[in-house]
């Protein structure tokens, strides 16, 4: 009796990845945890070019802009960079994003961020004063993040990221050392782009303030103890939010003035179940870019979906610069906005 011999199949690089996107696209098993960890409003996708085309940036982030979702766009850069972002968040909240890179020649690029979430004031309510005390507090959360990016070959460039969280409330406040990196491969100049990140790899980080101060009798009436001896509460040491990015990304040219990127990116988050992006952006002449994606596909209780921008590009001189705006859909809550503007110089 002969026996067939199964032979070997060898999958190129491009199929390999498809299929990696593809096979997370299936039903998600994870287990939502979704508000217990610390630092959630690092999870605030900053740049407006790439919340237009559904969020799916891992391969089709570009220089500086691209950091948020793949440290390694940075590794191209050949000229300083600077960005600005700002949303629109819901309930009147403020989200800005403020970015810099310093290229070093053969050495690769040095970079730093900034990341700012602000609540603006609210009244301070309690149970015994439900309508205020009269006092006012707010919560704002911070991030400052320093990276070094470097290309190591023509196809593909690295980087690596160390950043500081800290959330405040009232007089209330927790900070953590947190880690991210990313990876970008080029197939060509023009073709198939291939990216991984993790964001946000570090420590848990716990709660500590006056707010925290209470006074406590141990032992009513007994051992010479009153109900105003100071003590205080802990609390426990939330996790961070880590979340690990692969994606694709396709450029076409459909003509001498027409480009087309078409973008993927499969997202398996530590706090919540898998999803899968989409986008698309057609740019006309270098100058003008339509945009459109769905963000989060077969994530569990989505209120996100569909997103929609456009964008300017532009030189003066040596300076070249973008403007960038993005919408989003975001369910039940309400529509957010996002603004871009970024110099090359």
């Amino acid at each position: 009796m002969t026996r067939a011999r199964a032979r070997p199949v060898a999958l190129a690089a491009p199929s390999a990845a498809l299929l990696a996107v593809a096979l997370a696209a299936g039903p998600a098993l994870a287990q939502s945890k979704v508000g217990t960890t610390f630092g959630a409003f690092t999870l605030i996708e900053p740049d407006a070019r790439l919340a237009a085309i559904g969020n799916a940036g891992s391969a089709a982030g570009e220089g500086l802009a691209g950091v948020f979702h793949n440290p390694g766009a940075v590794a191209g850069l050949e000229q300083r960079a600077f960005e600005f972002v700002h949303v629109d968040w819901f309930a009147g909240i403020r989200h800005d994003f403020v970015a810099y890179a310093h290229p070093l020649g053969d050495w690769g690029a040095l970079y730093g961020t900034f990341t700012s979430l602000n609540s603006g004031e609210m009244p301070v309510r309690t149970v015994t004063q439900p309508l205020g005390t009269g006092e006012r507090f707010t919560v704002s959360n911070q991030a400052v993040g320093l990276g070094f990016a470097r290309r190591f070959s023509l196809r593909f460039g690295a980087a690596m990221q160390v950043n500081y969280l800290q959330e405040t409330i009232f007089h209330s406040s927790a900070g953590t050392v947190t880690f991210s990196a990313g990876t970008l491969y080029r197939m060509s100049a023009e073709g198939l782009r291939i990216g991984a990140s993790l964001a946000n790899f570090g420590t848990r980080a716990s709660y500590s303030g006056s707010d925290l101060a209470i006074v406590y009798d141990n032992v009513g009436g007994q051992n010479g103890d009153n109900a105003t001896l100071p003590g205080s509460r802990d609390t426990d040491a939330f996790a961070v939010p880590v979340t690990f990015r692969v994606g694709l990304a396709q450029p076409f040219r459909l003509g001498g003035d027409v480009r087309l990127l078409l973008a993927a990116d499969a997202l398996h988050p530590s706090d919540n179940t898998e999803s899968v992006s989409l986008g698309a952006e057609a740019t006309f002449r270098d100058r003008l870019s339509l945009r459109a994606g769905w963000q989060s596909l077969f994530l569990q209780d989505s209120e996100v979906g569909l997103t929609a921008g456009a964008g300017v590009r532009g030189a003066f001189d040596d300076l070249r610069y973008h403007v960038d705006v993005a919408w989003a859909d975001h369910g039940r809550l309400e529509d957010t906005t996002r603004f871009s503007f970024g110099i090359l110089f």
